[in-house]
């Protein structure tokens, strides 16, 4: 995986959320979380792993419309930070962190209704891989992001800490065949890149976020957003 020594730096984690979800941050926040919740409905009772889960924004967020949460990830620091929300949010007894691999993940096949992978698959080094074994642990559901080839965030790519694994559909539609994953729906969004929203505060970056969805509204545009969020089933 890329990063991994950067994203379990404390001082990463501790600048995580007010680095990319503050200011125009917000609308990026509040994007993704509707994404996942979408995809998985109704959420309680489920049974739902987080991979990559960091300082637990999903996972606390699942936890308190009442799944059963397990979010794991690399970064000790970060997962530090995910059970303080917890603790403040009133879901520690239903959401558990663990710090674990993701490509060899410590649960037993089919143990959960839905896995949840955000911000991952772009530091993923074997996609397959880390999606094989994802499928192995769902019973029902996989619900992930992709950043995109064709889009703004090639431009500046080159640019960021780590740089981020670039995916056209057809390879995603490759991975989900290779899988055995079936695509139920996707969503393309963002013709504007994350980058810009963080940088500039709520009053202007509102303005923008409505621009770029009449934008993302005009036909074949949508194919030149810099996110999908993808909802597969288990075959």
């Amino acid at each position: 995986m890329k990063g991994q020594e950067w994203y379990q730096a404390d001082d990463v984690a501790a600048e995580y959320d007010d680095k990319r979800f503050s200011r125009g941050g917000q609308l990026i926040d509040r994007r993704e979380k509707e994404a996942v919740l979408e995809a998985i409905a109704p959420v309680e009772d489920r049974s739902i792993l987080e991979i990559a889960c960091g300082t637990g924004r999903f996972t606390v967020m699942l936890a308190e419309r009442g799944a059963d949460v397990v979010g794991l990830d690399i970064s000790a620091p970060m997962l530090q930070r995910g059970r303080e929300k917890a603790r403040q949010a009133g879901v520690s007894d239903t959401l558990e962190f663990l710090r674990g691999d993701a490509g060899r993940l410590p649960f037993p096949d089919d143990h959960f209704d839905t896995v949840v992978a955000m911000r991952f698959f772009h530091l993923a080094d074997d996609p397959e891989a880390f999606l094989a074994e994802m499928r192995r642990v769902s019973s029902e559901q996989i619900v992930f992001d992709t950043f995109n080839r064709f889009s703004t965030r090639s431009i500046y790519n080159w640019a960021l800490p780590m740089g981020s694994r670039l995916y056209s559909k057809s390879e995603v539609s490759v991975l989900l065949a290779k899988t055995n994953l079936t695509l139920v729906d996707v969503e393309d969004d963002f013709l504007f890149p994350y980058g810009l929203y963080r940088q500039l505060p709520n009053s202007f970056a509102e303005p923008i976020r409505s621009l770029d969805r009449t934008l993302g509204r005009v036909p074949n545009v949508d194919h030149l957003a810099s996110v999908s969020y993808w909802n597969t089933r288990v075959r």
